[in-house]
């Protein structure tokens, strides 16, 4: 297997609503953590990668100064959901073109600075003009696949009880109480048939990565990473929305890597809503086109199942910060393949996957999708082989 890059350290603070919080500590937080975990000191990092939607201009570089990391070059991104892995997208490129030794990918989001509930519409958009926000979307696509599919309302509370329950187990996640599937159906309903329960929260957080060149000991491999946009899509496309992105952003992924969908044994994806994780395993290669209600109902994505999907809790359990969220699931599947990861470790994780799908354009497929596929580290592959 080829490696673009190692993953020295991360770090993230916790999630949740924390207006009392200003950004710039959120950074120092997640970034003086993961460069502990690197072994490095700030003077050795070449570049900073970030990835933010809603900061203020700036907000990396002002942040950043005052943990001693100024006067090389920071690349702000911005790429909906998917901001902070894209980020990490291209600092892995710049490790592996040689372009820079030592590499901060960086996020951070206060997303209580600007909304209170759910992200408002853009009203230049046909969708945003006729007051369709992200909710309403993603409901559609339930309604569509329940119709098309036979997808059930319990099959897509179970997304959210089994997320909820694996968030138990993540100290730095904001919602930490598993319900049970009829205390999702009775919460209220967002866009039918989506309840409460099944739809993210906003949140504040930062998180972060050390990258280096392959071959550091101890550093979590870089296998693959592929970032794509979406292609043209509107009412007459046969998959919904969001589904062809995730596909096709995959099978580079794995042809990079090497692998398939059934070598990996953890997954960090992007559960916004519960039918996202739905089309996303699909999609991912875990079930066949409308197969994903019944994969997550039977077990097989839970904790102690074949192939665990967002043990961390996912966005339904931590919350979603835009600008955070790739980058926390990283730091996930990095303490899965280190084997730090409590008591939501998945045993003996080798490979790991992280999807982060990115969207709000209309007329297009998703604003962007990164699937990067990790391997644990050469020592720990060591000690497993022996």
């Amino acid at each position: 297997m080829s490696e673009l890059a190692t993953i020295c350290g991360v770090g993230t603070t916790k999630f949740g609503k924390q207006p009392e919080i200003p950004a710039r500590e959120l950074a120092w937080e997640a970034v003086s953590e993961a460069i502990l975990d690197a072994a490095i000191t700030p003077g050795q990092i070449d570049a900073v990668f970030a990835g933010t939607v809603f900061g203020d201009p700036g907000v990396a570089t002002r942040s950043l100064q005052q943990l001693g990391i100024s006067g090389v070059p920071i690349i702000t991104i911005e790429n909906a959901c998917a901001s902070s892995t894209s980020a990490f997208h291209e600092g892995c490129a710049s490790i592996s073109s040689g372009r820079y030794e030592t590499v901060l990918a960086f996020g951070i989001e206060t997303m209580t600075a600007s909304f209170s509930g759910a992200i408002s519409p853009i009203s230049s958009d046909p969708e945003g003009a006729q007051g369709f926000a992200m909710p309403a979307l993603y409901g559609m696509s339930a309604a569509r696949y329940q119709h098309e599919f036979g997808v059930t309302d319990e099959q897509l509370a179970a997304v959210s009880v089994k997320n909820h329950g694996h968030g138990r187990h993540n100290p730095r996640a904001q919602h930490q109480k598993a319900p049970t599937i009829d205390q999702v159906l009775e919460s209220p309903v967002i866009s039918s048939p989506l309840t409460l329960l099944q739809c993210c929260s906003i949140a504040d957080a930062a998180a972060a990565a050390v990258l280096r060149p392959p071959g550091i000991p101890g550093g979590v491999r870089v296998l693959s990473s592929s970032l794509k946009s979406g292609g043209l899509w509107d009412q007459r496309s046969e998959l919904v929305w969001g589904w062809q992105i995730v596909a096709d952003t995959a099978r580079a992924a794995y042809e990079e890597a090497g692998v398939s969908a059934l070598d990996i044994d953890v997954f960090e994806v992007h559960d916004a809503f519960t039918i996202g994780e739905i089309v996303t395993t699909e999609a991912l290669g875990l079930a066949e086109l409308g197969a994903g209600g019944r994969l997550v109902e039977s077990g097989y994505t839970t904790l102690g199942g074949n192939q665990p999907v967002n043990p961390s809790g996912g966005l339904l359990s931590r919350g979603h910060p835009l600008g955070a969220t790739g980058l926390a699931q990283i730091a996930e599947i990095v303490w899965q393949l280190r084997g730090d990861a409590g008591a939501r470790q998945v045993p003996d994780a080798r490979l790991g996957v992280v999807e982060t799908m990115g969207g709000g354009t209309a007329g297009v497929d998703g604003n962007a999708c990164v699937v990067t596929v990790l391997e644990t580290p050469a020592s720990r592959n060591a000690i497993s082989a022996a």
